[in-house]
């Protein structure tokens, strides 16, 4: 059994000659977030099959596995990837296992990342993939991608079932533990592009098993586009996470001994994970800016401090230079309309107040010329005849989230000449 600590993703293979002069691209990725306090979810000598949806396509493939909220190490048993043919079932033929250093199963430290071996698998664009891990051990998924919008599935038998076609599933689950990534070896024109938001990005209020997340639907007019089908979108949103702020340890609904409802689970303030969730990801050359809404938000609704425009454009100041240090266009997203949204019937988000602040925040990003270029999804997203409220064709019914319309006409707003040369 290996053991293994933080790894680059340069380096964490034995074929590590060879990787280095490899181009990735990441195909898929998802945030890491920490577990919701109430409701963990443990593994207990299981196998998880999980779901994910490609962006570029390649013929060579690797995955990384997260350890980053863990207090203990990680033990994978073994681990295969496959082309997905129906529910929780693969093809066969396509299935491959995955290596850690040239051995079947590796420990990750707490805090830690690792990255499997290359295999060679042919990985269609816009394609539908099986991660399996096989968990030898009771396992808490510490680390997790909470809103997956995607059903994957667990053994119903305890063992190994990573290598079985047909996979008898115990149960389903929405949400993406451990898993974070997929990339894809590719030409050196390849690129990935990252979607850094809150649940706006994430996907809340599109359908499941849909694929209906803005940045899905952007991978699919890139892959329409001859000239762009080497460029990966990875989705970087978390729900209810905020620019300037951590996940809230209180909640002014809770008594003052009460932890939040969701701990943690919200995620580090997009300043602090900008870093491992834009500038580390495999083969980054673009990012788009979709965080805000939760900083204008949450004020006097779910915490008590209070967020000035000021605030917000110093925060959005700072990762436009990060970005840039790192020779990465930004990409600014106006914050779209929230009136009348809600989380819950005791919990509601607008007011005068916060909208002025939004419009404030939405004019700096429009007219600053600080960010590369802006697409404007307020405007496309917000009634003309009722510009502080979401187009009601495009409500998912909470007044803050698009539904899989909305989200297409926000994708469909994005030129693609941004991305010019690829």
């Amino acid at each position: 059994m290996l053991a293994l600590g933080a790894i680059s993703p340069a380096i964490a293979s034995s074929t590590e000659g060879k990787r280095n002069v490899e181009h990735w691209i990441g195909t898929w990725a998802a945030s890491v977030q920490p577990a919701l306090p109430a409701n963990p979810q443990s593994f207990h000598n299981q196998s998880l099959r999980l779901i994910v949806h490609t962006s570029a396509g390649g013929s060579r493939v690797r995955i990384r596995i997260s350890n980053t909220y863990g207090d203990h190490p990680l033990l994978i048993g073994t681990a295969h990837a496959a082309r997905r043919s129906a529910e929780a079932d693969i093809d066969p033929a396509s299935d491959r296992a995955l290596m850690f250093q040239g051995q079947p199963s590796a420990t990750i430290a707490a805090g830690s990342m690792a990255v499997s071996d290359p295999v060679e698998l042919e990985v269609p664009a816009l394609s539908d993939l099986a991660i399996s891990l096989f968990l030898p051990e009771t396992t808490v998924a510490a680390t997790s991608h909470i809103l997956a919008k995607q059903t994957s599935y667990v053994s119903l038998d305890t063992g190994d079932s990573t290598a079985d076609a047909k996979f008898t599933v115990g149960k389903k689950i929405r949400s993406w533990p451990f898993l974070t990534g997929v990339d894809i070896a590719a030409s050196p024109r390849g690129a990935a592009i990252v979607a850094f938001g809150s649940s706006l990005t994430d996907g809340d209020g599109s359908a499941t098993d849909t694929n209906g997340r803005w940045p899905d639907v952007l991978a699919a007019r890139l892959q329409n586009d001859a000239g762009r089908k080497e460029l990966g979108v990875l989705n970087e949103g978390i729900i209810g996470n905020r620019l300037l702020a951590d996940s809230p340890a209180r909640l002014l609904t809770d008594g003052p001994q009460t932890a939040s409802r969701f701990g943690a689970a919200l995620g580090e303030a997009g300043l602090k994970r900008f870093k491992r969730d834009v500038l580390d990801q495999t083969g980054v050359k673009y990012v788009f800016m979709g965080l805000g809404i939760n900083d204008l938000a949450y004020p006097g609704s779910l915490t008590a401090e209070k967020v000035s425009a000021k605030s917000l454009i110093a925060g959005y100041r700072r990762l436009i230079a990060s970005a840039h240090q790192k020779g990465v266009r930004i990409i600014g997203l106006t914050n779209p309309p929230f009136e009348s949204s809600f989380l819950d019937s005791t919990i509601h988000f607008y007011s005068p107040e916060k909208e002025a602040v939004r419009q404030e925040v939405n004019a700096w990003i429009r007219g600053s010329g600080k960010f590369d270029d802006v697409v404007d999804f307020d405007r496309v997203l917000r009634d003309p005849s009722h510009p502080t409220q979401l187009l009601p064709a495009y409500d998912s019914g909470d007044h803050i989230h698009p539904n899989n319309a909305g989200y297409i006409a926000a994708a469909t707003a994005i030129p693609l000449v941004l991305f010019e040369g690829h």
